[in-house]
């Protein structure tokens, strides 16, 4: 959903520099302070944490030897786990202010040579599972054709804006997506690769991509159009913050990456097509694979400290062939475990050159000609042949490490370290347990001369860079920058070329791509569609095809769980929703004809309801029917070898917790519902929404039903938790990204955003079996500040006179879409029915 389009979610920043949505038109980032504009013409800078050439290595000479903390360049009370990047000497860096309920994530602009502070937007965190401090565990990434900046925030926020810090469009993840939190708060970085910018995360949102997944995005760059989407991996045991690599295999262009199953995918960067993958460690140990894969020659190299495939040790660096699609060792898919179409399962044990024991959890190694530099998890830096894996040396510079990776430029290695050793040097930062460390060395073929130390005053998450003559990193306390103010010669050899292998001319057309690939509308909206033609290797072979030349039909893949289609048509070149009064899903087929031959794409559409909205379940036929006995048993499992994927349990209505039951799948455009949901009947007669119980992996579920830019509006429903006086479960309702949950074991009441950011609770004595109204309602005032009131009473009884439970908040979310909520820990359904939204 795109900020320009009628069916976008359009932004604006509040006085507070609040998020805030309005519908239909952009509206303008508010500036901290008055400042020229942003050079316009070519943009030149360090415009990516790992370079131009992706490896976090630079070309650039005349940069310091030496740093000392007590006497920066400049620096800045804007704390993070973020990496500057640099454009037009303008530094922008993700960061965070204030405390408890007025906690804000944001991104600053910085003047990169005076550290004076040009725009700064801020945002809240909303129904994540962060916690503590860790917020910008990503960093932004510039566009080298605009210069604009794009940032994804850790509750998911996806924005791009101009060097002026201007919104140009913006996506909530969790909202139209259904991004997903954890607690490890990893968040990625976005990558741009032409005209396309790319994230990632672990999402469950709806029809095929309703099963969490770790699913990549690519979004245009300009518009905030959605351009593909892939599942490349298997079922996600972690998330991970691992910054693709781009390249070219076999005439296509392609990304590298590791994934939450613990495995390294290869993607058609152009397509989204899934190539190959390979297990690189086992998945769901200790965090899974974070580092970015490294290419030399024609291996990827990648360091890990999760549990290896085949051993119980921890940790590797591994290099690894890349294989082609003529390669005959791929392995066969073990039961259960289905692979897109066309994607090819490499056990790791056929593609590995070498190993070496060195591992780490997040810090990506950096490249030197033949020599690898990296920093272990335990606390080691060493260089390693990047070509027979042989550890030329190591040093130990203190406990551990965290994500912050490696950066080498001018025959220098500059390493920032998570928290110093305990023969760190008293110069610099305060003298605090708990402060990271900078080092500057001159590395060599044996060792590697230490030339400047210094302790800064906070912990170092995010990895050094430098350019234009200064270095920069941040703390979870402070940004610092060292150097010597003005211009550096040697920054000129830092160029940002695209790569020399791109073809000069597409092939024949071979697919359509139809943008956006997907759009979430309004009854009575439209989406203006544009249509590629590509050609096998998935580039443009025709960049505007006419739209009346092709051909628009509904289409239900052959694998749909839910065989259902969207109230709507393209007409006129636009995916146009009609007026209906549901939500409603589906898929569409474009086809053209090319001389004898036809070609086609897919994409998807949506309807979520606007306000009013007001659902019953009464009118729902229940087709389907789950649990033993039927035939759906899972089928046998059986060991695929080691290195390969474990098999998976067979269909997904396997329910061993309950008899044979009835049950209709909930509204499909709903983000988060899948498996989590059903339609039943009701014990005491007729229909509502019930929480399945039978899967733990889905005993939570957080469901969207409206827009991200809907507010000032109140929900309602009906509630009610099965069990007894011992076991409840919690049921509530979300209204603009604050959520309010009857929970039935603690006895009482609690309204929550993040929990650790916002929780305040009542008590409310829960009785099980026994039906509840729920009414949740948000007023935002003018100066950004609002109030969220909530009551509860017995269903049939009078509404109390004042609220159950209230919340004063400073920096309200200005908008959000309306949802539910429900956990079932202990096996006890949980119900919802008669949902009405309104507007205030």
């Amino acid at each position: 959903m795109k900020i320009r389009l009628a069916p976008s979610l359009a932004l604006a920043v509040a006085a507070s520099l609040c998020i805030a949505h309005a519908a239909k038109k952009p509206l303008k980032g508010q500036p901290t302070t008055e400042a020229a504009p942003a050079k316009s013409g070519s943009v030149t800078g360090w415009l990516a944490w790992r370079g131009p050439s992706q490896n976090g290595t630079s070309p650039e000479t005349g940069l310091p030897d030496k740093v000392d903390a007590k006497a920066p360049l400049w620096a800045a009370d804007w704390p993070g786990q973020s990496t500057p990047v640099i454009a037009n000497g303008r530094l922008y860096i993700n960061g965070y202010t204030g405390d408890g309920p007025d906690l804000r994530e944001g991104t600053t602009c910085f003047d990169a040579d005076t550290g004076k502070v040009i725009w700064q937007h801020f945002q809240n965190d909303f129904l994540s599972d962060t916690i503590y401090l860790r917020y910008s565990t990503s960093s932004p990434t510039i566009d080298p054709e605009t210069g604009n900046v794009f940032v994804q925030a850790t509750q998911g926020v996806l924005t791009c804006f101009s060097p002026d810090g201007k919104i140009i469009w913006q996506h909530s993840m969790m909202e139209e997506f259904g991004r997903l939190t954890f607690p490890n708060s990893r968040t990625s970085t976005p990558a741009i690769d032409r005209e396309l910018v790319m994230t990632r995360g672990v999402t469950s949102g709806w029809g095929a991509a309703g099963p969490a997944g770790d699913r990549m995005y690519a979004f245009d760059k300009k518009t905030g159009e959605l351009v593909w989407m892939a599942s490349p991996a298997d079922r996600p045991q972690d998330n991970t913050f691992s910054q693709p690599t781009f390249s070219f295999l076999e005439g296509k262009r392609v990304l590298y990456t590791a994934c939450g199953d613990s495995s390294v995918a290869c993607i058609n960067a152009r397509t989204g097509d899934a190539l190959f993958r390979f297990p690189a460690a086992k998945a769901g140990a200790k965090g899974g694979i974070n580092a970015s894969p490294i290419i030399y020659k024609d291996s990827l190299i990648l360091a890990h400290e999760s549990e290896n495939v085949d051993t119980t040790e921890v940790g590797r660096t591994t290099a690894y062939r890349i294989p082609k699609s003529t390669d005959t060792s791929a392995a066969v898919p073990p039961p259960g475990v289905t692979l897109p179409p066309g994607m090819k399962l490499f056990s790791p044990k056929e593609l590995e050159l070498w190993r070496n024991p060195l591992g780490n959890l997040a810090s990506s190694p950096c490249l030197v000609g033949d020599t690898l530099y990296e920093v272990t998890g335990v606390g080691e830096l060493a260089a390693v042949n990047a070509a027979t894996g042989e550890v030329k040396w190591r040093k130990k510079l203190g406990a551990e490490q965290r994500q912050s990776s490696p950066f080498y430029a001018d025959g220098k290695l500059y390493v920032a370290f998570y928290i110093a050793g305990t023969d760190a040097s008293a110069a610099g930062g305060d003298n605090e347990v708990g402060n990271g460390e900078l080092f500057v060395f001159k590395p060599g073929e044996k060792d590697a001369e230490l030339l400047s130390r210094t302790k800064l005053t906070g912990r170092c998450f995010g990895s050094p860079i430098a350019y234009n003559g200064k270095l920069y990193v941040q703390t979870d306390k402070k940004l610092y920058a060292f150097g010597k103010k003005g211009d550096n010669a040697g920054a000129k050899s830092v160029a940002w070329k695209d790569d020399g292998r791109w073809p000069e001319k597409a092939g024949e057309p071979a697919k359509l791509q139809i943008i956006p690939n997907e759009s979430l509308l309004r009854p009575g909206q439209s989406a203006k569609l544009r249509v590629r033609a590509l050609d096998a290797n998935g580039f443009t072979a025709n960049e505007a095809v006419d739209v009346k030349s092709v051909k628009f039909e509904t289409y239900i893949p052959p694998t749909a769980l839910v065989k259902a289609k969207m109230t709507g048509a393209v007409v006129d070149g636009a995916l146009t929703a009609e007026k209906a009064t549901s939500p409603s899903a589906g898929a569409f087929m474009g086809t053209m004809k090319v001389g004898e031959k036809e070609i086609n794409g897919t994409f998807r559409g949506r309807v979520q309801l606007d306000l009013p909205i007001k659902l019953d379940f009464e009118s729902t036929e229940l087709k389907e029917k789950t649990g033993p006995g039927l035939g759906n048993e899972p089928t046998a499992l059986v060991s695929p070898g080691p290195g390969l994927p474990a098999p998976q349990p067979g269909p997904t209505n396997w329910n061993v917790i309950e008899p044979v039951t009835e049950f209709s799948y909930p509204p499909l455009p709903w983000t988060g519902a899948r498996f989590r949901f059903e339609v039943r009947n009701l014990p005491g007669g007729g229909k509502a929404l019930c929480k399945t119980i039978d899967n733990k992996l889905f005993q939570r579920g957080q469901v969207f039903i409206g827009h991200p830019d809907m507010h000032n509006y109140t929900i309602e429903a009906d509630v009610m938790s099965e069990g007894n006086k011992r076991k409840m479960s919690d049921i509530g309702l979300i209204n603009q990204r604050y959520l309010v949950v009857l929970r039935g074991n603690a006895r009482e009441i609690e309204l929550s955003s993040n929990l650790e950011r916002i929780k305040v609770v009542a008590p409310f004595a829960l009785t099980p079996n026994e039906w509840y109204h729920l009414k949740v309602k948000v007023d935002v005032a003018k100066d950004g500040s609002g109030t969220v009131r909530a009551s509860v009473w017995k269903k049939g009884d009078a509404e109390p006179a004042t609220p159950t439970i209230e919340f004063k908040h400073k920096h309200a979310h200005q908008s959000g879409s309306p949802g539910f909520f429900s956990m079932t820990p202990q096996e006890q359904r949980a119900w919802i029915d008669n949902i009405e939204v309104k507007a205030n």
